[in-house]
């Protein structure tokens, strides 16, 4: 990770989405490519946008994505391994972890991911904030609509989303 990249934005990002699937009484998120997938629907809503209709799924009151989030040059983004920026995960996830935030253990798809009493804490308060109620909200609709395992849900989207995949090669 470059050290001029803003870390603690993509914390408090992550922290919500796995939130919404990794609560500490939950069955947790299973798998980096299922967050990562996840997490590229989260930061591209163009092209979530263009998958809701298939899920008979709309943007929850107020998370719409504006103008600038779907005509910016990163909505055109194109995947690259597990999403525009793979190889972070795993340092960021384990950031989370030795800040006491998550925890993980192995689970079918890989590694599953839960929040910790006081990640969960964390993440509700983030949710709760002006600054973060979108991506709360974009979050909570992406459990409700797109809790798929990590392979499903990436073949969905390099189906429905070619471009997306068109750097595989």
């Amino acid at each position: 990770m470059r050290a001029d990249e803003n870390v603690n934005y993509h914390l408090a990002r992550l922290l919500i989405l796995i939130s919404q699937f990794g609560s500490p009484d939950s069955k947790g998120l299973d798998g980096i490519t299922k967050l990562a997938k996840l997490d590229f629907l989260l930061r591209y809503p163009s092209f979530t946008d263009r998958l809701l209709p298939s899920r008979n799924a709309a943007w929850p009151l107020g998370c719409e994505p504006s103008y600038d989030e779907l005509e910016s040059i990163e909505s055109h983004s194109i995947r690259y391994k597990y999403g525009p920026w793979d190889n972070r995960y795993y340092p960021l996830l384990g950031r989370l972890v030795g800040y006491g935030l998550a925890k993980t253990s192995r689970g079918r798809d890989g590694v599953v991911i839960h929040l910790t009493e006081v990640g969960a804490l964390l993440a509700y308060q983030l949710g709760q904030s002006e600054e973060w109620q979108v991506v709360a909200g974009r979050s909570e609709m992406l459990r409700s609509k797109f809790d798929l395992q990590g392979n499903r849900l990436r073949k969905m989207i390099y189906e429905a989303l070619p471009e997306a995949a068109e750097s595989l090669s």
